[in-house]
């Protein structure tokens, strides 16, 4: 009977599936939108922290935007055939990493919740983007601009972000309760244009450098 009671008890609840799709006005996915997912009712804990890379490639951040959980690590290798000199000046982290190139500095923890803005001293085009969240569920929609995560029956809170719209609110805001075993997609559209992306591989006067 103990044996068959601590073999119910870890038996996962039954769990629901959320399906997000961002799309631009004209219809056409938004790939690397940041989806976060907040629960309005019972308390759930934030995702466990991670090891994540931001590299540097034809003069960019890759990825451009990058979502973590609190008190993750984030590697910043340089395969790029040029050296780049990082910073950022956001309150959520401040650092900044000297010339180099090739082989990273040691990685940078993120444990304090905001967004923090990247740039390099070297390429003033370079921009990059990382969402430091406490949300248990948390990621980036893919190139169909589509998103899915497993969560508990329960109200939800979900935000959809790109450091790229033009959006009256710097987020896409949509309340949703979910039961055990549903499968709910939700869709939103972005009602303005996109900004213009980063310059690919910016100026060719920086390639010395």
């Amino acid at each position: 009977m103990a044996l068959l009671a601590a073999l119910l008890h870890t038996v996962r609840a039954p769990a629901a599936t959320i399906d997000v799709a961002v799309k631009l006005p004209d219809g056409q996915p938004l790939a690397d939108a940041v989806v976060t997912v907040q629960s309005t009712g019972k308390k759930l804990a934030p995702a466990a922290p991670i090891h994540a890379i931001m590299d540097q490639m034809h003069r960019m951040f890759v990825p451009e935007v990058l979502v973590i959980p609190v008190g993750s690590s984030v590697s910043f290798p340089n395969s790029d055939s040029v050296s780049h000199q990082i910073y950022s000046f956001s309150p959520a982290k401040r650092f900044q990493f000297p010339l180099y190139r090739g082989k990273p500095y040691p990685p940078v923890v993120f444990d304090r919740l905001g967004v923090v803005i990247l740039g390099c001293n070297i390429h003033d085009w370079m921009i990059g983007y990382i969402d430091v969240t406490d949300a248990p569920f948390y990621g980036t929609t893919d190139a169909q601009g589509t998103w899915t995560a497993e969560v508990p029956a329960g109200q939800y809170h979900i935000t959809v972000w790109h450091p790229r719209m033009r959006e009256q609110t710097p987020t896409l805001v949509r309340e949703l309760s979910i039961e055990s075993r549903d499968r709910v997609t939700l869709t939103l559209q972005l009602a303005k244009p996109m900004r213009p992306a980063p310059m690919e591989g910016g100026s060719p006067s920086w390639d010395g450098y």
